[in-house]
């Protein structure tokens, strides 16, 4: 199985921290976030690992150059970056969709037993890690969930049906690659793509019954949008250091 980590993004709510480095350079207890993923996903053997690149290509470059280590890490450029949402660096990535993968947001840190419980999960052409807490805020990713179905995923959807969030890792396999390669194809061709989140094809793929879910309730993770995220995540990672 291969990886797919989006990390084309400058991360503007960091700043000054990432006036001229992009957010999955970011350190935290002497490793970038960017690090912390593909020690982790190294562990399970999970090869190859494309990273796509924009805002700071170079530096990210540099930092994938030192971890290489004889693993199979490559970078995919989206000139996009500055116009566009997510969807597009799924789409410039649509050419390594051929074979099952885990798609992976460029700013989601997390333990081992995440990876390790998404990989254990049923077979599923598409299935969305999720967790829960007691109260879901505009900027979370919300789902509502059924069984472990997903029925649908979005910031807007209303408090009172959703029971989950995404924690923006999702599993492709058996004929989950091309259901999702071929939506995106599909999508681009829209106008409104270019500002368009890749979960809101997740969300299409839902109402089709293709996405399952798999609970990560009690793990740890976190994502880093802003200075609190950081430092939430400085205390959540400390255990893990090595």
């Amino acid at each position: 199985m291969k990886a797919i980590i989006l990390s084309a993004g400058q991360g503007k709510r960091l700043l000054p921290l990432t006036k001229d480095q992009p957010k999955c350079t970011i350190p935290i207890h002497g490793r970038s976030i960017l690090e912390w993923q593909i020690h982790e996903l190294i562990k399970f053997g999970i090869s190859p690992i494309h990273v796509v690149v924009g805002f700071g290509a170079t530096i990210v470059e540099q930092v994938l150059a030192k971890q290489s280590n004889g693993h199979a890490i490559h970078t995919l450029y989206n000139p996009f970056y500055a116009l566009a949402d997510n969807l597009i660096s799924c789409w410039t990535a649509r050419n390594e969709m051929t074979e099952d993968f885990i798609l992976l947001n460029g700013d989601t840190l997390f333990e081992t037993a995440v990876i390790e419980r998404l990989l254990q999960a049923p077979p599923a052409p598409i299935t969305l890690v999720t967790d829960e807490k007691p109260q879901y805020d505009a900027d979370d990713m919300k789902v509502i969930v059924q069984g472990t179905q997903l029925i649908r995923i979005g910031k807007t959807l209303e408090t009172v049906k959703v029971n989950g969030e995404s924690i923006g890792m999702i599993r492709f396999q058996h004929e989950g690659p091309e259901l999702f390669s071929s939506t995106i194809e599909h999508r681009i061709r829209q106008p409104e793509s270019l500002k368009q989140w890749y979960l809101s094809l997740i969300d299409e793929l839902a109402a089709q019954g293709h996405v399952s879910t798999v609970s990560i309730k009690g793990l740890i993770w976190a994502e880093i949008d802003n200075p609190e995220d950081l430092l939430q995540a400085e205390t959540l990672l400390k255990p893990f250091v090595p």
